[in-house]
Parts: C-alpha cells; sequence; structure tokens
C-alpha cells in the first residue's frame, strides 16, 4: 500500500475496553510491568494518563487515526476472510485493503513513543 493511498491508521491495543479492564490493566502496568502484554499501550500511556508526547503528535498528525482494544477491533472488522491478527498491531486502512502498518514484533521492539513516532513518520511521509 503506497502512503497515496493511506486513508487511516487503525491502532490496536491488545487490552479490552471497559473501566474495569482499564483498571485491571493499571496495576498490572504498576505490579508487573515486564509482564505486561500491550507495547503500544505503554508507548503511548502511563500508568493513568496519555503520554504528552504521543499525544501532542496524535493531535497534530496529518492523518487520521483510529485506536480499537482488540475486543472492539474483532468485532468490528469481523470477517471469515480477514486475516488473523496478533496484538498489538497498527493497520493501514485504504479504499479497498487493509494491510499491516507496524506488526506486533516491531511494535515489541520499540522502547520509547519516539520511537513510535519516527516510525509512523518515515512510513507516511518518506
Amino acid at each position: 500500500m503506497s502512503k497515496d493511498n493511506l486513508k487511516k491508521l487503525i491502532f490496536v491495543y491488545n487490552a479490552k475496553a471497559g473501566l474495569s479492564n482499564g483498571f485491571l490493566d493499571a496495576a498490572h502496568k504498576i505490579l508487573s510491568p515486564k509482564t505486561y502484554q500491550c507495547a503500544l499501550c505503554d508507548l503511548t500511556f502511563g500508568v493513568f494518563r496519555e503520554r504528552g508526547i504521543w499525544k501532542g503528535f496524535r493531535e497534530h498528525a496529518p492523518l487520521e487515526m483510529v485506536f480499537l482494544h482488540k475486543d472492539e477491533f474483532l468485532k468490528q472488522y469481523a470477517s471469515k476472510f480477514m486475516p488473523k491478527h496478533t496484538f498489538p498491531v497498527v493497520l493501514a486502512e485504504s479504499d479497498h485493503d487493509l494491510a499491516v502498518f507496524i506488526s506486533t514484533e516491531e511494535m515489541n521492539s520499540l522502547k520509547t513513543p519516539g520511537e513510535l513516532i519516527a516510525l509512523i513518520t518515515s512510513r507516511t511521509t518518506g
């Protein structure tokens, strides 16, 4: 998919939606951060709020970004034709396609919000 065909990025967290799940995730981040299973959550959010550098990027990015928890994504994009995805993942939506933009493996290798921002920027402007 070329950057010219890109309509939006869909960020899918490896976490379930809902207030109680949010509390459980926050507790997990505090009590056992090394076993927390969502690199995207760690890169974009601290324990209680969105990271400032990420929020600034998200609010001023020149492309549409949608954020879903994995249960929301699976419900909204349910299809027997949809390939199975691992989470977290960032998908790129075009007029006719949904493709992996940042894989789970790539996401797990990122260490800082700045690295995530640089990767997105390089793939959308480079």
